[in-house]
């Protein structure tokens, strides 16, 4: 009955080179920040495990470069995964306005059952820079943008003061346990209905 319990699941974080992606994940898998961070190369992942009600689950972040000379390697990087992470820096209006464009990314090359339906949380990193004075995106353009694409996930965090980065990431524990549920409920009952039409009717016991 344990091994049920255990999940696994792939989360991408997409994002202009610059913004933190990595420094979000060294802050919430290690609780480090560095300054001194290089700039990815292709992609890398980290593991961090948290419970989630009855369940063990195992967040598989991966980590993809922001350049787009590395663009072409998502194929085999996005497919199979359970969420996307967008990420933005809000004192950069080009990193907002790119979201678009790795939005795109990710649909075209993970190719979702359902891309209507697929979880994507935004996330907008660095508010500590210079007390927050330095913005340029504000918080009520960000959920715009999000309405329009449908996100029901935005995050304001910091990597550097870690502030919100928790909250994100166990939302996304959170949305991916339900949703895998959801799915395991939808195909068991699919293949009842499918069983029931193939076969009598015969007493059922849930054991």
């Amino acid at each position: 009955m344990a091994s049920r319990r255990r999940c696994l699941f792939k989360v991408i974080v997409l994002g202009d080179s610059g913004v933190g992606k990595t420094s979000l994940l060294n802050q919430y898998v290690t609780k480090r920040f560095s300054s001194q961070y290089k700039s990815t190369i292709g992609a890398d992942f980290m593991t961090k495990e948290l419970q989630v009600d009855d369940r063990l689950v195992t967040l598989q972040i991966w980590d993809t470069a922001g350049q787009e000379r590395f663009q072409s390697l998502g194929v085999a990087f996005y497919r199979g995964a359970d969420c996307c992470v967008l990420v933005y820096d809000v004192n950069m209006l080009k990193s907002f306005e790119d979201l678009d464009n790795w939005y795109l990314e990710f649909l075209n090359q993970a190719s979702p059952a359902d891309p209507d339906n697929f979880p994507f949380f935004l996330v907008g990193n660095k508010i500590d820079v210079d007390g927050g004075n330095s913005r340029v995106v504000s918080e009520k353009k960000a959920n715009q943008w999000c309405a329009s694409k449908g996100i029901m996930h935005y995050f304001e965090t910091s990597a550097k003061e870690d502030i919100n980065i928790d909250a994100a990431f166990l939302a996304i524990a959170k949305n991916s346990v339900k949703n895998h549920s959801e799915l395991a409920q939808s195909i068991y009952i699919s293949g009842v209905e499918a069983a029931s039409e193939a076969e009598p009717p015969r007493d059922f016991c849930g054991c």
